[in-house]
């Protein structure tokens, strides 16, 4: 049974003791690093400061998570241990009670200085719908896709907290029936429900990390939105992929959920033929039984199932890295679009709209294909947590606004 916290936690709420996600919020004391805790955020700079947790704390006095991700595994589970026991020990309540702040009283920050950023192509039903809509004369997986997750290097500096605004980007695109390309806003805006892991503890430059090694360098679980302009993706991705169609913007939320809030939602990995090369075999292969939310100006159009997702978490984090390439604290590496076989599943509007041939009705006679000028989008995502409670991960929320097209 999980501890009873003496915090009010409202009935279905995103953060009960079991989650306690990490988080950057800016209040009266500039950014702090606090976790959340049902309405209300504990200012963990605070009870550092105070002397109200054992051990080193110092990491826990900055202004990003980067410090204490770094700090290692075993000072995650502490610090953690210590949060749940001051927030459920009646007896320090009065110690503790005057640094909860509430969240609708501050503003959330991008809770960790991102290094690299790597975004997958992990799920089967996605690649395989995307191979169908953009090249519909081939086969719609490619040949190299069931032997390694296939991925891009994405833009660091474009990572950005849920609530920061879109602007729609511009480039050159190609329709099939244009002689020429053309320079202009995108025509085929489109987001992609993601979900993303976040490195803590670094690795040296030509060492291997083995899948076996995720939970040590691993930190947390977020919720990413990967924005995409799908038809300048679709003029310059040949012959080196995704470009200026990806790196305009990522909206990521401002809680990352640690591993080991996320225990209750493990469930079996999935079943992968032929079977991987030796450094992606796992002994212990998982995936997280995870549901997405896609709103779309208020409408839920889509909940995309993560667990269905073909290449695991692990195996991704030892494919990026079997060249020897080094992890570095803060890197961010996503899943890929989340989709199921359902229509009502899948995690693009590109596929929703089976490439723009298929409106998608958001009520009120209301049509869409792809995006225009203030629509707004809201990713949410939950999964069971211990003793059937349920971990949240807050919410992924941007707004398109119109393009500048100037050159100034």
């Amino acid at each position: 049974m999980s501890p009873q916290t003496w915090v009010p936690v409202p009935e279905g709420s995103d953060f009960p003791i079991t989650n306690l996600p990490y988080g950057v919020f800016r209040g009266t004391n500039g950014r702090r690093i606090g976790v959340a805790i049902g309405e209300h955020i504990l200012d963990l700079a605070g009870v550092a400061e105070r002397g109200l947790l054992d051990g080193p704390t110092k990491a826990l006095r900055t202004a990003t998570l980067n410090d204490f991700m770094a700090s290692g595994r075993a000072q995650w589970l502490r610090v953690r241990a210590d949060v749940i026991e001051m927030l459920t020990d009646e007896s320090r309540r009065g110690r503790v009670e005057p640094l909860l702040v509430r969240q609708d009283a501050v503003s959330m920050c991008l809770p960790f200085d991102v290094a690299d950023y790597v975004d997958f192509y992990s799920s089967k039903e996605h690649a395989t719908n995307v191979g169908k809509i953009f090249r519909p004369d081939a086969a719609a997986l490619p040949p190299n896709w069931s032997h390694l997750p296939i991925g891009y290097h994405g833009r660091a500096g474009t990572v950005v907290v849920s609530g920061t605004d879109i602007v729609r980007p511009c480039g050159q695109r190609k329709a099939a029936v244009d002689a020429a390309p053309t320079y202009g806003p995108s025509q085929r805006l489109d987001i992609e429900a993601e979900v993303g892991f976040v490195v803590g503890v670094p690795s040296s430059l030509g060492e291997r990390v083995s899948t076996a090694g995720f939970a040590d360098h691993v930190f947390g679980v977020v919720l990413v939105n990967d924005w995409s302009a799908r038809d300048i993706q679709a003029w310059e991705y040949v012959p080196l992929g995704p470009f200026l169609g990806k790196s305009f913007a990522t909206s990521i939320s401002p809680w990352v959920v640690p591993l080991a809030a996320l225990a209750g939602a493990r469930v079996a990995g999935p079943v992968q033929d032929p079977v991987p090369l030796d450094y992606l075999a796992d002994a212990d292969p998982w995936s997280l039984d995870l549901v997405l939310e896609v709103a779309w100006n208020g409408t839920v159009v889509s909940r995309p199932p993560f667990a269905s997702m073909y290449w695991t978490a692990g195996q991704q984090l030892a494919h990026l890295s079997v060249n020897g390439a080094s992890l570095r604290t803060g890197d961010l590496y996503a899943s890929g679009t989340v989709s199921g076989p359902a229509r009502d599943q899948f995690g693009s509007f590109l596929e929703l709209s089976w490439g723009g041939t298929q409106p998608v009705e958001l009520g009120a006679g209301v049509l869409r294909t792809f995006l225009e000028d203030g629509d707004s989008v809201v990713l949410r995502a939950s999964a069971p947590g211990l003793d059937g409670t349920r971990i949240g991960f807050g919410e992924v929320v941007g707004t398109v606004l119109p393009a500048r097209t100037g050159s100034g």
